[in-house]
């Protein structure tokens, strides 16, 4: 497939993701203000944590749609219908075996409920009724949905944003509607899961219409299933590595509720909110890329491959090093004028979710390449991360709280992600020294720095006073991104070949 191929498909899977992220992002921040008022603190961080509960049970899903998205690659390469066949016939089998064992384990846990929430302000109706339509939802993925993943690995994973985004945005707006006019629980709930029925049915009938010749039937997969041991072997290795990606995000908000409030669990989403959906962008715009770039290693042209690499990393470290400048100077002003100075954290742990936010958003194009290679085996990281998490989180938590979690987030990150993870690529799959990458590393991180230092003192907040109102805050947003932009782009340009490729072929392409 000509290299122009995959940036023309992977700059259309941004197009639709960058165009969905921005209408949710609208809607979002509408619709939390609304939860909020009309639903109340409270049940906001119920819903919050029972959502990181049901996480727990997901964990079953062992990493098997990426494994299977890596055995698709090649035939997708191909064209080998049949093989693909095959393939998405054994994901089927193995997906609905774990939607049973997610069903039995969802029941089991529904016992502990009482014992999770001794003191609330929910009748335990209210809280069954969100447990068991959540745990529905999530159960379609497995019965009905598994095939969408060939759309991600044939890079066409627009079709699944589409239809994904506009389920979302229904269901907000009708639950924005009923939360402000009734404030039902129960109805507010059973949106979600109705919307969730509608999206399973439209997003089933677009994959039939995309690939007519699919068939991929569960019972087939059942007689194929030891015909594809490489399935579970990949499994073990990417489950193993989905605990440490869980234990990091999934379990922040339950050590808030044990160490602090469930109360401090709602306001510490109003940031996580906004870094998570500014993190989302990103992916939206970038991780479009995850399929191409396992058709390139496919294609096995080395060189090629280690310039796409560094064309992904600047164009991360550009956008992950602007994003946190911005971080640092809107977020506070911007909670205050949203919700009220009440709802403001401590300036150190915006700080900690900065950094935290930093390296998620630099850390992907290595991830990428990881995947896109097949190495999985480093199966000792996942658990060094999880232990290091754990531990500093839970004393941390105890002396200081929130900041003391989120130092577990910081510590985790910077020992496995930021060091490991480049080492084990270059020793394993590009067959390169690691110093390599460090020098570029800290290479790109000065310019980042001196780009900020740079905009921070010609944009100052005191000459835009951006938390006097929206208009005031907007106006500042748009000269410190832009002014960070223009200029980080400017030394990129000038100090980075691939940088320069990427800019050349993005124009001539955009014509």
């Amino acid at each position: 497939m000509p290299h122009e191929s995959r940036l023309r498909k992977s700059l259309l899977n941004a197009r639709v993701n960058l165009i969905f992220y921005f209408l949710s992002l609208c809607v979002s921040f509408f619709s939390r203000r609304i939860f909020l008022s009309a639903l109340g603190d409270e049940f906001m961080g119920l819903s919050g944590t029972l959502s990181n509960l049901l996480n727990f049970l997901n964990l079953a899903e062992l990493g098997i749609g990426t494994a299977i998205g890596y055995l698709l690659y090649k035939p997708l390469f191909a064209d080998d219908r049949q093989k693909i066949n095959e393939i998405i016939a054994v994901f089927g089998y193995i997906y609905r075996q774990i939607g049973f064992i997610i069903l039995g384990a969802g029941c089991v846990l529904a016992c502990f409920l009482p014992l999770i929430y001794p003191d609330t302000p929910f009748s335990y109706g209210v809280i069954y009724f969100a447990y068991f339509s959540m745990l529905a939802s999530s159960l379609f993925s497995y019965f009905l949905n598994y095939k969408q993943t060939l759309l991600g690995a044939d890079q066409k994973n627009y079709v699944v944003t589409a239809y994904y985004q506009c389920m979302i945005i229904a269901t907000t707006l009708l639950q924005m509607a009923v939360a402000y006019y009734t404030g039902n629980y129960y109805l507010w709930l059973a949106l979600g899961l109705t919307c969730s029925i509608a999206y399973t049915i439209l997003l089933n009938w677009k994959i039939r219409q995309v690939y007519p010749w699919l068939e991929g039937k569960v019972s087939q997969g059942r007689k194929l299933f030891k015909e594809y041991p490489e399935v579970m072997t990949y499994t073990k290795q990417l489950f193993i590595h989905k605990i440490a990606g869980f234990v990091q995000f999934q379990t922040t908000p339950v050590l808030v509720y044990a160490f602090v409030s469930l109360k401090t669990v709602a306001h510490y989403g109003n940031y996580t909110i906004i870094i998570d959906k500014i993190t989302l962008f990103i992916s939206n715009l970038l991780n479009s890329a995850d399929a191409s770039v396992g058709n390139l290693i496919a294609e096995g042209n080395r060189n090629k491959i280690l310039q796409v690499f560094w064309e992904l990393q600047e164009i991360r470290f550009l956008i992950g090093g602007c994003v946190s400048f911005a971080f640092w100077l809107l977020t506070e002003p911007f909670i205050s004028l949203w919700l009220g100075e009440e709802y403001l954290l401590h300036h150190s742990i915006l700080l900690l979710l900065i950094i935290n936010s930093f390296i998620h958003n630099t850390r992907w194009s290595v991830e990428q390449f990881i995947r896109g290679y097949g190495l999985f085996y480093d199966i000792w990281a996942p658990f060094a991360e999880s232990l290091i998490y754990l531990t500093v989180a839970i004393i941390g938590g105890s002396l200081w709280g929130l900041p003391g979690i989120l130092l577990g987030n910081t510590i985790s990150l910077l020992t496995i992600i930021c060091i490991w993870k480049p080492y084990f690529l270059y020793s394993k799959g590009f067959k390169l020294p690691v110093r390599k990458y460090w020098t570029r590393y800290f290479q790109h991180f000065f310019i980042l720095l001196l780009t900020g230092a740079c905009c921070r003192w010609l944009l100052p907040p005191e000459l835009f006073a951006p938390d006097k109102s929206f208009l005031h805050w907007t106006a500042y947003a748009f000269a410190v991104t832009l002014s960070f932009v223009f200029l980080c782009a400017i030394l990129f340009y000038g100090s980075f070949a691939e940088f320069r490729i990427f800019v050349h072929r993005f124009i001539r392409h955009a014509h």
